[in-house]
């Protein structure tokens, strides 16, 4: 990679990377507020992270026409598409929050979810505009992005609680509407230079069948990496504002606190996964997820204190940021040119089927049996992503030794 080329890459990174942190903040208002309007709205407690669970399948259903429709439009008029549809949404969650409707509210979370899918993309974008020394480090440093989500985030659900009184939690979707727009204008000059490999040759290859291509043992625990690291994330993390509510707290005296913290260790270590990935490779770094998983399970089961919540949920942070981060470096190299958009839109709307069942069941689940059956049901999928690894493991470098 030459100079000119690199200083192009690291510019489309940097947007990249700065519309992901604005669309990641519309994401970490949604983390604090969702559950807890859901939760003033619902006319039964039963059914308060409903509308996220709906966000989270309006996600999942556009992830393959979102894909689809970048490869015959381009990944810029996509992103574009995306931000507007998420002003939309923001709009749409802001007047039912003023009118007190339950329904309307559901309808704006599922728009915003539509939104939601389109920014999936944004790591693949910078994946496919690196080459492969900087790959690694360029979807580690879009995903860093999220940086600035764990620290505007919780503060501008703060903010928007009371900003419209007495229409709680309506300002945080006009904050939402707002950086929707932020989106839009960052991503104007944006420039995505031609994907290496991307020769006539390779892209007119046949491509396999979806089925031969996720039976790979690489890809088999690259997606169980990201479907059940994400789902058992978004499990754990939904349930969290309605079980620190259970025991007293509000947002002001914790909520939002930890879930600053959980969302900032989401992140952060992104700045430094890439090199962590170049230097012990995606399975060792993966494995290191599912450890953080085990214990902010144990720590959750431990105490229910604020810095029991505080220590789980960063935990649960560091997991999900190891194995997605890790999980797609080790999906790029699992598929031909040709085979792209089918799958990455696959390994997304996998994962967002799981995140979606996940986010529904936990205010099931917490309402119902309490924190406690929160954290023992994320056992099972931990388990099985620690098995999903080391079958992986186990028949890629059989293979390679052979």
């Amino acid at each position: 990679m030459n100079a000119s080329t690199r200083h192009a890459t690291h510019r489309v990174v940097l947007i990249l990377a700065l519309a992901q942190a604005t669309a990641m903040t519309c994401n970490s208002i949604m983390i604090v507020t969702s559950a807890l309007t859901g939760q003033l709205l619902a006319p039964n407690g039963g059914i308060a992270t409903l509308p996220l669970a709906l966000q989270f399948i309006a996600t999942m259903a556009t992830t393959f026409p979102a894909s689809f429709l970048m490869k015959k439009w381009g990944r810029r008029k996509g992103f574009m598409l995306g931000a507007w549809i998420g002003i939309l949404g923001g709009l749409v969650m802001a007047a039912a929050a003023y009118a007190a409707n339950f329904w309307l509210f559901a309808l704006g979370n599922t728009i915003f979810g539509v939104s939601a899918a389109f920014t999936l993309f944004y790591r693949f974008a910078a994946a496919e505009a690196s080459d492969d020394a900087f790959r690694p480090k360029a979807i580690s440093l879009v995903m860093a992005g999220g940086i600035i989500a764990a620290i505007f985030g919780p503060e501008l659900a703060k903010l928007g609680q009371d900003f419209l009184t007495p229409h709680m939690f309506a300002g945080g979707f006009v904050f939402i509407t707002l950086l929707s727009v932020l989106v839009v204008l960052l991503l104007l000059p944006l420039r995505l230079p031609p994907v290496a490999g991307d020769t006539p040759a390779a892209l007119s290859e046949t491509p396999r069948p979806l089925w031969e291509i996720a039976a790979q043992p690489l890809a088999v625990s690259a997606i169980a990496a990201a479907m059940l690291g994400y789902g058992v994330m978004s499990f754990v993390m939904t349930a969290t504002p309605l079980a620190m509510a259970f025991c007293g707290f509000d947002l002001d005296s914790g909520i939002a606190f930890v879930i600053q913290w959980h969302v900032l260790a989401m992140f952060a270590p992104s700045f430094v996964t890439g090199h962590i990935i170049k230097r012990l490779g995606e399975f060792r770094v993966m494995s290191i997820g599912v450890a953080c998983y085990a214990i902010c399970i144990a720590i959750g089961l431990y105490g229910i204190d604020i810095r029991h919540f505080w220590g789980a949920l960063v935990l649960l942070g560091l997991g999900w940021n190891f194995l997605y981060v890790a999980g797609t470096s080790q999906l790029t190299k699992c598929y031909r040119p040709s085979e792209r958009a089918k799958v990455q839109a696959f390994n997304d709307c996998a994962t967002f089927s799981g995140v979606a069942l996940c986010s529904f069941v936990a205010g099931t689940v917490e309402q119902v049996f309490g924190w406690d059956w929160v954290l023992l049901g994320a056992i099972v999928p931990v388990a099985l992503i620690a098995l999903a690894l080391a079958y992986g493991y186990h028949q890629h470098y059989r293979v390679v030794r052979v």
